[in-house]
């Protein structure tokens, strides 16, 4: 069963929807909500601080710069859709890595 959450694009990268909690104790993913990865991000939603985080957090955990993330919608809403340079299959493995759930 493939991830509700990845999209894969033509070139090998694929897109990552996300539902951010800003001002949590940690950085953490919980599992998956209405078709979105759901995320618990240690940062404050405030002058970008949120999206920095989780674009942070998803760099280190996949292996990839920070600078090959992009966030393509929702900067300032709590649902975003990220372009990761990796493939689904990495992003999936990652996900269940973490624990988290395939929904």
């Amino acid at each position: 069963m493939p991830w509700p959450c990845i999209a894969a694009t033509p070139d090998g990268a694929c897109f990552l929807l996300v539902a951010v909690i800003p001002n949590a104790r940690r950085t953490e993913a919980v599992g998956l909500h209405d078709g979105a990865l759901r995320v618990r991000l240690a940062a404050p939603a405030l002058e970008g601080r949120a999206n920095d985080a989780l674009i942070g957090w998803l760099a280190e955990g996949l292996g990839v710069p920070r600078r090959a993330i992009v966030l393509t919608h929702g900067a300032s809403a709590r649902r975003k859709r990220l372009l990761l340079p990796c493939g689904p299959a990495q992003v999936g493995a990652w996900l269940a890595g973490l624990g988290v759930p395939r929904g």
